[in-house]
């Protein structure tokens, strides 16, 4: 995403610092509608009157080390229930909708403050449409690198440096974390949660492949002795909304990470990286070894571009397997226990991370991150930021299962099983960390490379043109 960039400093001691550092609150009222329409969720609470008070402990589970969360919230709100509304703009629905609610609770419950959460899988657009029509929230999550950096050189976000503690934050955060969220000098965003991408789910009953696979070469070799006894080896899911592909996306970064390597990975979200180029195509055909071979992929590539990505894993629960193998990021343990209710991580469920592809470039891994911007400097805004950027708010939903603490605070016994600290420690012994590609490409980038993996998986005949349309595309969106 990419004009100027926020700097971007290797992120391989985000969650190994994390792990060396080592409820539900008041009621609310959601009111949503399916994705990919707006869900419009309000969390419901009485305004007070601003006036210093104390409130009782939060009813979750307390960590070493940490503090209640609605103390923490309402020392955010300067120690008085200031009330009026925080409008906010965010992606979650669901299971990932009730965890963020679940955070958002105590700081309601402490500073009287109305959280209005609006939720949309299209961020970026409903973003830019508000921040163009000059009727901002006053808080969104994950805009996107290049849009974040534009409207900061525009002056349309808030400046969080004089809002939060930096010392504290210094001290909380891997640098690489403070510099994502880096523009021209300013904090801009700030980031409350991350997650590992490139996980290969399985379910330990029912998969006998090798375990971890040493090569893709050898998971393939394994793969096919199943689509060739008939059942298919793959779950994939690339439905969701406007953002219908994005699944795909995480697919062919980790293929360029760990076929061509860092550099060419680089070089291709900075847009100098053609997608006609040798590299870049080799990584689409890899994935379309997967996802365009009906004898490869669960109900076939048709039903890969229909089925929605919280539902691309369901198969491995099905009795027989529907599949044995679902690629998908750390968060996917939410919408596993959801649909199948009763799972239990490490039993059920398990994974391990994409293997080596190239043993040059092996021992590699790509994260991704919430972050929040601010775009109307109000008390509101000015508390949930330094709540959220607490360990005791981002615990909250470390320990509610599918999401990794930025906050090194965080502490090892939030994490609910141990699948999350695998997770981690996978992070924390690569030996190179990369954030998600497209996420950092340009928003039109991003959104033509969204595009482009559908049209492949439906036509994989047409590559060539394909990829020959997002080199154009690139020419122009990088120019901006």
């Amino acid at each position: 995403m990419r004009r100027r960039h926020f700097a971007f400093a290797s992120l391989i001691s985000v969650l190994g610092l994390l792990f060396t550092a080592c409820g539900p609150g008041a009621p609310v009222t959601v009111v949503v509608t399916a994705p990919p329409v707006i869900q419009t969720v309000q969390v419901v609470a009485t305004a007070a009157a601003a006036q210093p008070t104390t409130v009782p402990p939060t009813p979750a589970t307390s960590f070493t080390g940490l503090k209640d969360p609605k103390e923490v919230a309402l020392a955010a709100a300067g120690g008085q229930k200031i009330g009026g509304i925080l409008d906010f703009l965010g992606v979650w629905s669901g299971a990932e909708l009730a965890s963020f609610q679940a955070v958002v609770a105590p700081f309601e419950d402490a500073t009287g403050i109305n959280v209005e959460v609006e939720s949309t899988r299209d961020v970026n657009a409903v973003l830019t449409t508000r921040v163009n029509g000059g009727n901002p929230p006053d808080i969104a999550a994950a805009p996107s690198a290049s849009l974040a950096a534009s409207w900061a050189a525009e002056g349309k976000l808030i400046d969080l440096t004089p809002i939060v503690d930096m010392n504290q934050m210094k001290a909380d955060y891997a640098q690489s974390w403070l510099d994502l969220g880096t523009s021209s000098g300013k904090l801009v965003q700030v980031f409350a949660w991350s997650g590992l991408k490139g996980l290969i789910w399985y379910d330990p009953k029912t998969y006998d492949g090798p375990n971890p696979p040493k090569t893709w070469d050898e998971l393939q070799a394994w793969a096919k002795t199943k689509a060739d006894a008939g059942t298919t080896p793959w779950c994939m899911g690339l439905e969701s909304g406007a953002a219908s592909g994005w699944p795909a996306t995480d697919w062919i970064e980790d293929i360029v990470l760990r076929q061509a390597g860092v550099d060419v990975y680089d070089k291709w979200y900075q847009g100098t990286q053609t997608w006609t180029s040798p590299e870049i195509k080799q990584a689409f055909q890899t994935f379309g070894s997967v996802a365009t071979d009906p004898k490869m992929v669960n109900g076939g590539p048709n039903s890969v571009l229909t089925l929605n990505f919280g539902n691309g894993g369901d198969g491995l629960f099905k009795t027989p397997p529907a599949c044995y193998l679902h690629h998908q990021a750390s968060f996917i343990t939410s919408f596993f226990e959801q649909n199948t209710p009763g799972l239990k991580a490490g039993t059920d469920y398990n994974f391990f991370g994409f293997p080596d592809i190239n043993p040059q470039f092996s021992g590699t891994a790509e994260v991704v991150g919430d972050s929040f911007a601010m775009y109307k400097d109000t008390p509101q805004a000015r508390a949930f930021i330094k709540y959220i950027t607490s360990p005791e708010a981002q615990a909250i939903w470390v320990a509610r299962g599918g999401k990794l603490g930025a906050n090194k605070r965080v502490p090892a016994e939030a994490y609910p099983d141990v699948l999350s600290k695998n997770a981690g420690a996978i992070i924390a012994g690569a030996k190179a960390v990369r954030f998600d590609a497209s996420d950092l490409m340009p928003d039109a980038m991003n959104k033509a490379f969204w595009k482009a993996t559908l049209d492949y998986v439906q036509n994989p005949g047409n590559l060539d043109s394909i990829l020959s349309n997002l080199d154009s595309v690139q020419k122009d969106a990088y120019q901006k």
